[in-house]
């Protein structure tokens, strides 16, 4: 446990016991008892307790209300944060997202009973550790299941998005989806398309980075929800692949290796994985020669925009994302590349993003990291300042030569930048005699 879960959880005890020294209950609630309870240290601690919103605020005059309508309370000291909510239950769900009204109680029974599965429904005493079990979860977490509490037909048409936790929760864990809740996601998936773009993205991202991405992509296929949220995945079913190059089958069965082979991966890296080949159903076609994909990284880059962009990614993550589809087959030209060529490629943006997802791609087709193993290589070789020479010239420095302002100066600068980085040119004023040459030649104006 580290400095900030060890000051989160002593906040945690000490909101508890003041809670309890005014006569209020109070136990740690939700996720972070699942995951006590299976060895994990929670990432927030959350409290239920029978004290109205007034009274925790009274009692913690610091403290921040950030769900006035549900009760909630946020208890922060020296960067480490505790949500205190007041026990309740919770009236109809008129717009799929949120209840219309909630009214506050004072058991905790009732409180356990409105959440949305059973191992999310576990409360404990701060202090003994005795486990309050309303709803049968101890008894899932050790069956390694997600159960929606009550009706899963009503828990899903009360709030859509927890669909999308069921596989969320289901992939993190690695449990499965009881058989009934499985049936209801499948019988309302449609509904998910009520539910904010953002909010699905959120989902989205958690399932691919918090582990067991694979089987996440796997249960939203399962669970009808994936053509409704991303049917250019979908589309990758049955894609063939030219069995030469990717012996394991079709575009979804590469793409699903690969997802099972990330460890702990940025979300933009993840996203690159899911996406870098979202251009091949479009591009497929049967050459006489064998399958080909024409220009599916360009035309997948552009559908990664359009998907990106309809899940409201911000724009630095859509162009990381579609940079990373656009680039990954590059790789396979590395040896023969100008030096100066293979030097700009090196130095792209986030460029260990883009080895990590073509180290992924071998591994998920023919096996070969020939042309990964000679990056690296070129990496060590070559390292900063090879790659990333200071410039021997600006643009300024032509216009003192006395060149007019125009397109010439920007290209006689990457023609001099080229020579640079292929060795030819090492001075400033070889880089100036070059420019001065070409920009003659160019017919460029002078002063």
């Amino acid at each position: 446990m580290n400095s900030a879960d060890t000051s989160r959880q002593e906040l945690a005890l000490e909101i508890a016991r003041k809670l309890r020294d005014h006569g209020y209950q109070a136990y740690f609630v939700g996720g972070c008892v699942r995951d006590r309870l299976l060895g994990f240290v929670p990432s927030d601690i959350d409290i239920g307790t029978d004290a109205r919103p007034d009274r925790i605020l009274a009692l913690f005059p610091d403290a921040q209300i950030v769900g006035a309508h549900f009760g909630v309370v946020l208890v922060s000291r020296n960067g480490a944060h505790v949500e205190v909510a007041t026990f309740r239950s919770e009236g109809e769900y008129a717009d799929g997202r949120r209840p219309d009204h909630v009214r506050f109680e004072t058991d905790p029974k009732l409180d356990a009973r409105r959440r949305d599965f059973t191992i999310n429904g576990l409360m404990q005493d701060p202090f003994s550790g005795e486990v309050l079990d309303y709803v049968e979860g101890c008894r899932d977490l050790e069956r390694k299941i997600v159960r929606a509490i009550g009706d899963p037909n009503q828990r899903f048409r009360e709030d859509h998005l927890r669909m999308l936790r069921a596989v969320r929760f289901a992939a993190r864990l690695n449990f499965s989806i009881d058989p009934a809740t499985m049936a209801a996601i499948q019988r309302h998936a449609a509904l998910i398309s009520k539910i904010s773009p953002e909010r699905i993205r959120d989902e989205l991202v958690r399932i691919l980075t918090e582990g067991g991405a694979r089987y996440g992509l796997e249960l939203l296929d399962q669970s009808g929800l994936l053509i409704h949220i991303l049917p250019e995945v979908k589309a990758y079913q049955g894609v063939e692949q030219p069995p030469e190059f990717h012996p394991e089958g079709d575009v979804w069965q590469h793409v699903l290796l690969m997802l099972s082979a990330m460890k702990h991966p940025t979300p933009t890296l993840a996203l690159g994985v899911l996406f870098h080949d979202v251009g091949k159903p479009v591009t497929f076609h049967r050459a006489p020669d064998r399958i080909r994909f024409d220009n599916h990284a360009e035309v997948g880059a552009e559908i990664t925009r359009q998907i990106l962009s309809r899940l409201r990614f911000s724009k630095e993550d859509t162009e990381r994302v579609s940079e990373l589809v656009a680039n990954h087959m590059r790789f396979k030209d590395v040896r023969r590349m100008r030096l100066s060529t293979l030097k700009r490629f090196l130095c792209l943006p986030h460029f260990e993003e883009h080895l990590e997802l073509h180290r992924l791609d071998c591994l998920a087709s023919n096996g070969f990291t020939d042309s990964y193993e000679y990056v690296k290589q070129k990496l060590d070789e070559l390292g900063h300042t090879e790659l990333r020479p200071p410039r021997l010239i600006t643009g300024k420095d032509l216009l003192q030569e006395g060149f007019q302002p125009g397109p010439e100066i920007g290209q006689a600068l990457e023609a001099v930048e080229t020579a640079q980085l292929e060795g030819e040119i090492r001075t400033r004023e070889e880089a100036l005699q070059l420019a001065r040459s070409l920009l003659d030649h160019a017919g460029a104006n002078r002063t």
